[in-house]
């Protein structure tokens, strides 16, 4: 496997991204903006979804390809920005096509950042969905990605007091195959780095990190490599902090081709990145939610079902990886803020 990168190292893919800060605002939009021909398919675990359109991407529904995926912050609000997303599509003539036009095929996902920055009212736009879908076609293949306070990552936080962000990586396979993740991390958990412990806070907080209650002052239980659950979250929190609502988001995207089924099983697999990176994740307060895209350009051994089966394990495992990756990324590539609704500092390695 190769360094960590991207999801721009799948040909193809481009990202863009758009947010707003001050006078209320702490809100964005990430559009992942894939090549024609791309399908895809996407598995929602956590319990508290935003979604728009995932129907569309089950591998039982007549459409296959994917024109763009918006990731957005507003919670059910931020998902009026897949509609910005879906006009730059049209007016590309992107979508599926039908008498007298196309359907552009934009499915979306959006963390809960609202109040945030201040205003609950501020929240993103279909002009903010077009931007960021006019600012990924604007790029060139193989582009670098904006990570930490960017795009949908400008309002998240992590275990409701922390910076999250965006963060991405990649793997390039032995076949050729790369396997690309980007991630909005927006998590109720803290990360998990080396064999289970979180990391502590880091030097580059530029604002006093609220420390959890649970982490200052909770018992372990015999045999546990750090704070149990019920210690973590039981304790009354700081009045400005928000809600319980959170949210992991990731794409992954590769070059192999894959059909719907196995878009919708690779994406499933890489729900276990989710889990190796925070803890908790998949509660009943986060909607975890992963989209695959495969741009169909590496055709995977098919020769027998031994080396299909082999092919697809593979490159499950590999995404699986690098959402790990990209989640860890998020958080340490995220930078605190202070906004009227409170002070958020960063959770690093360090």
């Amino acid at each position: 496997m190769g360094a960590m990168g991207a999801i721009t190292d799948v040909p193809g893919i481009r990202v863009g991204h758009v947010q707003k800060t001050g006078d209320g605002w702490l809100s964005g939009v990430t559009v992942v903006l894939p090549p024609p021909g791309t399908v895809g398919s996407v598995d929602v675990q956590g319990g508290g979804p935003a979604t728009h359109e995932t129907d569309a991407l089950d591998p039982t529904t007549l459409v296959s390809a994917v024109d763009a995926v918006v990731l957005t912050g507003g919670s059910a609000y931020g998902l009026a920005s897949a509609a910005g997303a879906q006009r730059w599509c049209e007016e590309n003539n992107r979508g599926f096509a039908v008498p007298g036009g196309v359907v552009p095929i934009v499915p979306a996902a959006a963390i809960f950042d609202l109040g945030r920055g201040g205003d609950f009212s501020a929240r993103p736009t279909p002009d903010m969905g077009y931007a960021a879908t006019a600012a990924a076609a604007a790029e060139k293949d193989g582009h670098d990605v904006g990570r930490g306070n960017v795009g949908a990552g400008t309002g998240a936080v992590i275990a409701r007091t922390y910076k999250g962000g965006v963060g991405t990586a990649s793997a390039t396979l032995d076949n050729g195959v790369v396997v690309g993740a980007i991630a909005v991390v927006n998590a109720l958990g803290l990360p998990v780095v080396d064999g289970g412990q979180a990391p502590r806070p880091s030097a580059r907080s530029v604002v006093p990190p609220h420390e959890p209650p649970s982490l200052a002052s909770s018992a372990r239980e015999p045999g546990s490599r750090g704070p149990t659950l019920d210690a973590r979250f039981r304790a009354p929190e700081p009045a400005h902090l928000d809600a319980p609502l959170n949210t992991t988001l990731v794409v992954v995207a590769t070059n192999a081709v894959l059909d719907v089924a196995e878009c919708k099983r690779t994406a499933s697999a890489s729900h276990a990145g989710i889990a190796r990176a925070l803890n908790p994740s998949h509660t009943l307060a986060d909607g975890d939610t992963v989209f695959c895209l495969s741009t169909q350009a590496v055709a995977l051994d098919r020769s027998d079902e031994a080396a299909r089966q082999i092919g697809l394990i593979t490159l499950q495992s590999a995404a699986a990886d690098v959402v790990r990756l990209a989640i860890l990324d998020g958080v340490a590539s995220a930078r605190a803020v202070s906004t009227p609704a409170g002070d958020y500092g960063v959770y690093g390695a360090g």
